[in-house]
């Protein structure tokens, strides 16, 4: 398994944006489909967006749809998520994580177990 590390979290006013990294290390990601999730504080971890292992095949939760961009580098080994006009709301630990599920020859993204995860940055966000 490759070991994932988050960046890029902190205290950020609301409107501002806010790009999130996540670098691998112990192997590679060149073949991973990839995640970022999010638990705001007192709720369940849910899912923000994926990405298939060539940078297509994007997926963003619907309700979260719009604000939230995601993208990789195959050659550095990163993924990143960019939040752009950041509400309180997005206040939460935002995790990365590799290798979702599958079902036949494509990604369940919002399935259940991925492969690796980070531990995790925090945002938070103020009015």
């Amino acid at each position: 398994q490759v070991q994932l590390v988050e960046s890029g979290g902190g205290l950020v006013q609301a409107g501002e944006s806010l790009t999130l990294s996540c670098t691998a290390s112990g192997g590679t990601i060149n073949s991973s489909g990839m995640g970022w999730f999010r638990q705001p504080p007192g709720k369940e971890r849910e899912i923000v967006a994926a990405i298939n292992s060539k940078g297509g095949g994007i997926y963003y939760a619907p309700s979260l749809r719009g604000r939230f961009t995601i993208s990789r580098d195959n050659a550095k080994n990163m993924v990143y998520l960019k939040i752009h006009n950041l509400q309180p709301d997005d206040t939460a630990i935002y995790f990365c994580a590799a290798d979702p599920p599958t079902i036949g020859n494509s990604y369940y993204y919002t399935g259940t177990p991925w492969g690796s995860w980070g531990q995790g940055t925090q945002v938070t966000v103020s009015s």
